[in-house]
């Protein structure tokens, strides 16, 4: 990784982590893509532990029903929703 450091939130890395799932990339792949430092990568996946995997890619455009699955009662479970212009519904139960 070259150019300035950048710090990111954990809410920035479980984005990140979303957006490598979904990309379909490999880690290493993903990271070059993007400008990451692989090691970070692999230290907030592993510091964010299932947390990370639980995250879903946002819905495309055209579609505006994701599907959960089965959500077990003792499961943590986030949902957020940004809807525009700075409003996001977020939803925690766990």
């Amino acid at each position: 990784m070259t150019g300035k450091h950048i710090r990111r939130s954990a809410e920035d890395w479980r984005a990140l982590l979303a957006k490598q799932l979904a990309s379909g990339l490999s880690v290493a792949a993903f990271c070059a893509q993007e400008r990451l430092n692989a090691a970070s990568f692999y230290q907030w996946r592993s510091r964010l532990g299932n947390d990370a995997r639980r995250v879903l890619p946002a819905a495309s455009a055209g579609n505006s029903f994701v599907d959960l699955g089965a959500l077990s009662g003792s499961s943590r479970v986030e949902l957020r929703i940004e809807l525009g212009g700075g409003l996001v519904v977020q939803l925690v139960r766990g």
